[in-house]
């Protein structure tokens, strides 16, 4: 019996034993925040911009139909996929009216051009004619005067009794007969005069019909031309969304109505993204990119950025910020166009993408996790002053907005404390950032767990726990 109870006594002084080491190790543990830590250290950083859009081509043409009036597509030369070249024919729409007025306006125009060469015949006529009676005009003065002198020769040796006074009548006639044939003549020289005015008139009135006819022909054949799609450029069909025999409707801007097909250039293919508000202002013009592509996994293309846009664009609708008749405050993106370098032969407009554009790039950067930066307020991290001077702090507005300052930094391990350091950062690569100021490298900093971060006060007492939690084993 007495042994039995040695025995109970020995394993109840062994527990009060126990519980009393357990107890005095509790003790001493009061107040010891378990922490993960990593260290500064030096590497290569590079500052990513990640954003997601699709693949479109630089430059692309929707061919919409141009004619005056809807009208029915009566042929379609190309198929989607088809690569054409500038100024070929893709398609034809209904010309019937237009050919016809074509057809009249060159009717016109050959019957105004015959017209221009009678007048211009006849023009040269009435010139010839003119010189013809000019000729004459001047042939019959020439004879009118010479018949004047004989005359007045005639008249004189008659009047002193000379010669017989048949003589002198005949001299008299043959005056007076070219003195009619001068004017007969200067009457047929003034009819030919006004004949040829009447056929410059004429020349004149049949080259106006000409270019009337002409601009009439231009017009017509606008309209013609209209009625035919041709390629604007050298490029691939993208799209393709009508069929021989569809009404096409011209004047609606972006309407499947008016749309025949699309070309895109794809000697020159880009990855359209839409940009985060807070990440646009790292993105610069040439910067280096790698896309991919959903449709073409586990490849990577490298680009470079050749366009920023400048306006903000709303992520709920897509619509420029400045177009919004609302003020909103919600996130918003800019669009970053980003060339290909060698685009593959398999892509296609429109395909998903994610680009990822280097910002920056620092070699052998002191750097530290990214998880351990931290933001304190001022007055946290100093030593609780007592209650006069707290009152007389908080009477103060410059000394309590002093306190609520707030400062960016991390907390050490100095021994078993944890003292909180400011640090100025610079470049954010995946998981660490750039230290500029503050740390050296081979510190150790507190990096977890995220509640201990956000909770842990200054000088702190730690317990440094590194190993990975043990994941529960699933059934």
């Amino acid at each position: 019996m007495k042994r039995k109870w040695k025995i109970v006594l020995g394993i109840v002084l062994i527990l009060v034993i126990s519980g009393a080491i357990f107890g005095s190790i509790r003790y001493s543990q009061r107040g010891i925040v378990v922490v993960q830590t990593g260290r500064v250290t030096r590497q290569d950083l590079t500052a990513l911009v990640t954003a997601s859009g699709e693949i479109k081509p630089r430059n692309y043409i929707n061919i919409g139909c141009n004619a005056m009036s809807p009208a029915r597509l009566t042929e379609i030369l190309v198929t989607e996929g088809q690569r054409v070249h500038k100024g070929q024919l893709l398609a034809k729409l209904e010309s019937v009216q237009p050919e016809a007025q074509v057809a009249a306006q060159r009717a016109s125009l050959s019957s105004a051009e015959a017209e221009s060469a009678a007048a211009e015949a006849s023009l040269k006529a009435s010139d010839e004619n003119l010189r013809t009676a000019q000729a004459t005009v001047d042939k019959t003065r020439a004879d009118e005067e010479r018949a004047r002198l004989f005359f007045e020769r005639a008249e004189k040796l008659y009047n002193e009794k000379l010669i017989a006074r048949q003589e002198f009548d005949q001299r008299k006639a043959e005056y007076e007969s070219l003195q009619a044939g001068v004017r007969e003549a200067v009457a047929r020289v003034s009819q030919a005069r006004a004949q040829r005015g009447q056929a410059y008139s004429q020349l004149g009135a049949a080259q106006k019909r000409i270019g009337l006819s002409q601009a009439n022909l231009r017009q017509a054949s606008d309209v013609l031309q209209r009625t035919m799609a041709v390629a604007p450029l050298d490029g691939v069909v993208t799209n393709l969304p009508v069929r021989v025999g569809e009404t096409v409707v011209p004047g609606i801007q972006n309407s499947s109505a008016s749309l025949i097909m699309t070309i895109a250039d794809m000697s020159l293919i880009t990855a359209e993204v839409k940009v985060d508000e807070t990440d646009i202002v790292n993105v610069k013009l040439d910067q280096t990119a790698e896309i991919t592509i959903d449709a073409i996994p586990n490849r990577t293309f490298k680009g470079h950025v050749i366009e920023i846009g400048n306006t903000a664009i709303l992520r709920s609708t897509g619509l420029a910020a400045s177009q919004s008749a609302i003020s909103s405050q919600e996130a918003k993106d800019f669009k970053v166009v980003i060339a290909l370098d060698q685009p593959p032969e398999e892509i296609r407009p429109g395909l998903s993408c994610t680009a990822k554009v280097t910002t920056a790039t620092r070699q052998k950067a002191l750097s530290l996790p990214i998880q351990a930066l931290t933001v304190r307020q001022k007055g946290d991290l100093e030593p609780a002053p007592k209650k006069g001077v707290q009152a007389a702090a908080k009477a103060d507005p410059q000394a309590e907005k002093a306190r609520k300052e707030e400062i960016q930094g991390v907390f050490i391990v100095k021994g078993e404390k944890a003292v909180f350091q400011k640090v100025d950062t610079g470049i954010t690569g995946t998981t660490e950032i750039e230290v500029l100021k503050g740390l050296q490298e081979g510190d150790e900093v507190i990096t977890g767990s995220y509640k201990v971060i956000r909770t842990i006060r200054n000088e702190a007492k730690v317990k440094v726990d590194n190993k990975s939690p043990v994941k529960p084993e699933t059934t």
